[in-house]
């Protein structure tokens, strides 16, 4: 069973998600928080596998709440929910451990998927918010380009067409449909560039493909 700590401010939302993770047998929401604060306190109680976490939260917001809890909890896994049209943060996000992003208002079988993934130790990024995770944190494109082309040169030209549709938010089974593989081939590249690269999930490694320029190849 897969236990997760659920926060946001708004009792809709929450109902919502709970609604959504209720379709699952192997998920069970073990506690919920409107507040940053207490999202730290029940995580610390419950250690879950799983906080789902939004960013604009009272007390303390969700970007300190994901960086209290990497540091306090690190068995749990942090999937921020986000709604681009405010939220500015994804870098930090990232940079204190958050293992994915979650649009509200998308697919409502992607916090099945994503809270899976983070559970079993993944990173998960909706496709529909992939670029603008991907450009939040992509900085200086020319100073981190060259350094970047490097590290992917350890690549076959395979992996390589891999990595920049992982830049460009596909997923496992969309990257198949593109390159005209198995599912179960793509995920095997997916753990093999990971370790070439030796980055720790799919959201650095989506970030490198970006910097070196892979996802504006077509």
């Amino acid at each position: 069973m897969i236990r997760v700590v659920l926060a946001d401010d708004e009792s809709v939302v929450r109902a919502g998600v709970r609604m959504i993770l209720a379709a699952d047998p192997g998920i069970e929401v073990v506690a919920e928080a409107g507040d940053g604060r207490t999202l730290v306190e029940l995580v610390r109680g419950h250690r879950p596998d799983v906080a789902l976490v939004d960013i604009r939260m009272p007390d303390l917001d969700g970007l300190a709440a994901t960086a209290e809890i990497r540091r306090a909890v690190p068995g749990t896994a942090v999937l921020i929910m986000t709604t681009f049209g405010r939220d500015s943060y994804i870098a930090r996000a990232l940079a204190d451990g958050a293992a994915g992003f979650l649009l509200k208002t998308g697919d409502p079988r992607e916090f099945l998927l994503a809270v899976r993934a983070a559970a079993e130790g993944g990173a998960y990024l909706s496709p529909r918010v992939a670029a603008r995770v991907i450009g939040e944190l992509a900085g200086d494109r020319l100073a981190r380009g060259s350094a970047a082309r490097e590290r992917i040169d350890v690549l076959t030209r395979r992996e390589r067409e891999v990595l920049g549709l992982v830049g460009a938010g596909l997923s496992n089974a969309e990257i198949a449909r593109r390159l005209h593989l198995v599912e179960g081939s793509v995920k095997t590249y997916v753990s093999t560039i990971l370790g070439r690269l030796g980055v720790r999930n799919r959201v650095q490694a989506a970030v490198l493909a970006h910097e070196a320029g892979l996802t504006d190849r077509g």
